[in-house]
């Protein structure tokens, strides 16, 4: 499913449209007010800033882009610096709580992952706390992790969390461990009606409401870790996922997902889970040292498929350039069931200095994570891909780690990616792979399940830090 500007219209209200105002309802619902003091010379920034990705093709556009920027915003003020001015991990304050909820919301889910999806048989991804099966080949802390693991693999993190309390009284956060993308998964490909897609989570809402916990806040202070994209819990004219997020219950939570619905404040975008799980900060630091040595044999490479039945997608004209400077660009063709391998995507991503991310079924991607793990530059061509999306775990100056060219100027043949590329020095890029190598890399990165880091904080670790924060200022 595609980001659609013109949706919009249908999550903010005319007076926004008009103002740019957040009404009495949202600021209520949100906890905070999205417009600022400096309203003037934020929405000139604004507008700068989106000219630099996207030119808006009618007003409501302009308002919609606005609105994406000033909702990153939000949630970057939220974003905990006690990592940086603290050494001290001490819990006070920061209690964690799990929910012993129903095995029939979770790990019952994955019981029938043999027909979970029918070109493939899911069991093996569901090992090691979800990370899948090992991949002894590219070393220790790889696995063959699905996709769409972020729910298991997050669930397993969360018990074993520092600050977990046993006792409601003394928590801060509530983490229900529904696995609300796996509960979609399952009726994806299966002919039933939505009531039966919608059940199981609106169980869980109501086994929830009858918590004090809950009533307490309104869900507030309650964070959900949703495996997949947010289209696919906002059911709208088609049959296709469920409409969890649309439920009033929902409106509340922090919903963790792998994409976010652009103008949700509540909705947080994490990343997407990469094939590489550390345990150890040696295990971070020595895979650091080898994609910083590393040479990269290929100027640029494109793991991907064409999408010829789709004519927005710019991917046919990738694979063209990519073709036509051969010398330049390597293309690891996805159609044929190349990319299912990891080592095989990897391997070309270390030997790479820029990986080509365009948009697939989404805006976003898993091969970006995946890139940036490797010390392979992304190119972007969708703002929606990353930019829009991780505020807690990438810079908002995207020029530090990867490279944006506009696709409509690739789908005209404005521009010629290629040659584009070509006229970056080798100390541009040396720079920009040394910031993603040394400041992002560590937390990019799902840690092992019996993780112990001193040095660094990864992907979980900003990601809870963070969640502390924004119950913190808000509740």
């Amino acid at each position: 499913m595609s980001t659609n500007l013109t949706t919009k219209s249908d999550v903010l209200s005319k007076d926004e449209e008009i103002g740019y105002e957040v009404s009495g309802d949202d600021t209520k619902r949100y906890g905070v007010n999205v417009i600022s003091g400096e309203d003037h010379k934020t929405k000139k920034e604004s507008v700068e800033e989106q000219d630099n990705y996207i030119k808006p093709k009618n007003e409501e556009e302009g308002y919609a882009l606005r609105a994406v920027t000033k909702y990153l915003k939000v949630q970057r003020s939220w974003i905990s610096t006690r990592n940086k001015i603290e050494k001290s991990r001490s819990c006070e304050g920061k209690g964690v709580y799990v929910y012993e909820i129903p095995s029939k919301f979770n790990r019952d889910l994955l019981v029938d992952c043999i027909d979970m999806v029918p070109w493939t048989n899911m069991c093996k991804f569901f090992k090691n706390d979800g990370f899948g099966e090992a991949i002894e080949n590219l070393g220790q802390g790889w696995f063959r992790t699905h996709q769409y693991a972020l729910e298991p693999i997050l669930h397993s993190r969360v018990l074993k969390h520092p600050c977990r309390v046993y006792k409601e009284s003394q928590a801060k956060l509530f983490y229900v461990p529904f696995y609300g993308g796996f509960d979609v998964l399952r009726w994806h490909f299966k002919n039933v009606s939505n009531d039966v897609k919608d059940r199981l989570g609106i169980e869980v809402l109501k086994w929830l409401g009858s918590k004090e916990s809950w009533k307490r806040n309104a869900g507030k202070d309650h964070v959900f870790v949703l495996g997949k994209i947010s289209w696919d819990f906002r059911r709208n004219k088609d049959s296709w996922g469920s409409s969890f997020l649309d439920l009033q219950d929902m409106q509340n939570p922090t919903r963790l997902l792998i994409e976010r619905h652009p103008w949700e404040v509540n909705d947080i975008a994490i990343p997407h889970p990469t094939y590489f799980h550390p345990k150890t900060d040696y295990d971070i630091t020595s895979w650091q040292d080898k994609m910083t040595s590393k040479p990269r044999r290929n100027l640029i490479s494109f793991a991907g498929g064409a999408r010829p039945g789709d004519p927005s997608s710019i991917r046919s004209t990738l694979i063209d350039q990519c073709t036509l400077f051969s010398d330049q660009c390597r293309l690891l063709n996805c159609s044929d069931g190349s990319c299912d391998k990891p080592e095989n995507v990897i391997n070309l991503f270390q030997d790479s200095e820029f990986c080509l991310q365009p948009r697939g079924d989404s805006p976003t991607r898993k091969s970006v994570f995946d890139s940036l793990i490797s010390g392979c530059i992304p190119v972007i061509f969708d703002p929606y891909t990353a930019y829009y999306q991780y505020a807690w775990h990438l810079p908002e100056d995207h020029k530090r780690y990867s490279v944006y060219i506009n696709q409509e100027d690739v789908k005209e043949k404005r521009v010629n990616v290629v040659e584009k590329l070509m006229t970056k020095t080798p100390r541009q890029r040396e720079d920009m792979r040394s910031y993603i190598v040394h400041h992002l890399l560590p937390g990019l990165v799902y840690g092992d399940s019996n993780a112990k880091f001193d040095r660094f904080r990864d992907a979980f670790d900003i990601t809870f830090d963070n969640l502390i924060e924004k119950i913190n200022k808000l509740v």
